[in-house]
């Protein structure tokens, strides 16, 4: 049930990982504020609440022209500096104590599944301290994991760069021939790993092999996919996502990186690293060889946080990322106490979404993986419907001349 508006400030905040189109969803949700009264002042945390907790001083958004804003929205990565923090019960007192000394009423935070978890923390730590505020949580992720969202801000871009990159990737593959392996962000999803199907645009396209979380990774299996399409394109290129796990669901990239880094989630930082890369390029020089005996040319890249930022979005993915950040504005001033805005496609054909508002324990520390019809189990592919899916989040891609 709505309620009555609140008089005071309101805080935005950015994190976890940045994309290309986060800062399209503070600016909207800036433009969602404007011209109500009882919203007297728009903030911006430094860092998120790892900001607010340590006290840093804050952006004042209220005064930005619309030229600014209109600059802002189009620049990669996290305008107000992101964090991965988590707030404790401790942190509450302080998170507290700088909400009340600004007046702040309204709480907006964009980011992914942790983040939404980090918005509810908030808002239950502020019912428990007697502090009325509301708090809305903003999607954004690249990995698209979400739970109630048919995609996420952020994962058009990537999915854009991810297959633009695979599509040169595969005219130097063709151009000297060997085996060659991307390894793609995504720790339990392999929706960005599967983007990189829409490279292809005639028979023998790279990627030539998909390999996904949702698909137990099997080594043997593995070599044999390979050599199989050696023997057909003498080439290679492989998309595998870097959260593969083997069939027991123990991440094949967490145990191959020594001294591991995690989050404040748990979460092992497994962008930082090539070991996966190297392990799969390694193994491949160990079980295949060429006719004369020597192990076949190959070689591994990590794309790792090029995926993020790149500054050329999808036009879609902007636009989305906009309207998601205007509708929890809007949603706040019909008098909702906190939610999670949610993008829901309505048809393929012409492609249409709609913007809706639901709970944040429905997204809260809640990971969504892709769903069976969007992959075969029997071979590393994606399926035909998940291309329909993807292809128009990324906008218009390139086309090549054939080859000669």
């Amino acid at each position: 049930m709505a309620g009555k508006l609140l008089d005071g400030a309101a805080i935005i905040g950015q994190s976890g990982g940045p994309t290309a189109v986060i800062n399209q969803s503070l600016v909207g949700v800036i433009e969602g504020l404007r011209g109500y009264r009882q919203v007297r002042k728009i903030l911006g945390m430094r860092h998120g609440v790892d900001g607010l907790i340590r006290g840093l001083p804050f952006v004042d958004l209220s005064a930005l022209t619309s030229e600014q804003l209109d600059r802002i929205a189009k620049t990669p990565s996290a305008a107000l500096g992101s964090s991965r923090a988590k707030p404790t019960e401790a942190d509450g007192p302080k998170i507290f104590e700088a909400c009340r000394a600004a007046d702040i009423r309204y709480f907006f935070y964009i980011g992914g599944n942790d983040s939404s978890d980090t918005c509810r923390i908030v808002y239950e730590l502020s019912k428990k301290a007697n502090y009325e505020m509301r708090c809305f949580h903003v999607p954004k992720t690249v990995d698209n994991d979400l739970m109630g969202n048919d995609h996420t801000p952020g994962f058009g871009s990537a999915a854009r760069y991810v297959a633009m990159a695979f599509m040169a990737d595969d005219r130097d593959n063709a151009s000297l021939p060997g085996i060659k392996i991307n390894v793609i962000m995504g720790r339990n999803a392999g929706f960005l790993t599967a983007s990189s199907a829409l490279a292809r645009h005639a028979e023998g396209d790279g990627p030539h092999l998909i390999y996904l979380p949702e698909v137990p990774f099997d080594t043997e299996r593995f070599i044999e996919d390979v050599k199989g399409v050696v023997a057909k394109y003498n080439r290679c290129q492989i998309a595998v996502s870097e959260g593969i796990k083997d069939k027991d669901g123990v991440d094949i990239g967490a145990k191959l990186i020594a001294n591991a880094q995690t989050d404040a989630h748990g979460n092992v930082q497994l962008s930082g690293s090539g070991a996966l890369g190297d392990m799969l390029a390694n193994l491949i020089k160990e079980k295949i060889k060429s006719p004369s005996g020597k192990p076949p040319r190959v070689r591994a890249d990590t794309l790792g946080y090029l995926q993020r930022c790149w500054p050329e979005p999808s036009h879609v993915d902007a636009g989305e990322a906009r309207g998601v950040g205007v509708k929890a504005a809007q949603e706040a001033m019909n008098g909702q106490s906190d939610g999670s805005v949610a993008i829901v496609r309505l048809s393929n054909h012409p492609y249409r979404v709609e913007k809706r508002l639901i709970k944040l324990t429905d997204v809260a520390a809640k990971t969504k993986v892709m769903p069976p019809e969007f992959y075969h189990a029997s071979k590393p592919d994606v399926t035909p419907a998940f291309i329909e899916y993807c292809k128009p989040l990324v906008g218009e891609l390139p086309h090549f001349a054939a080859r000669l």
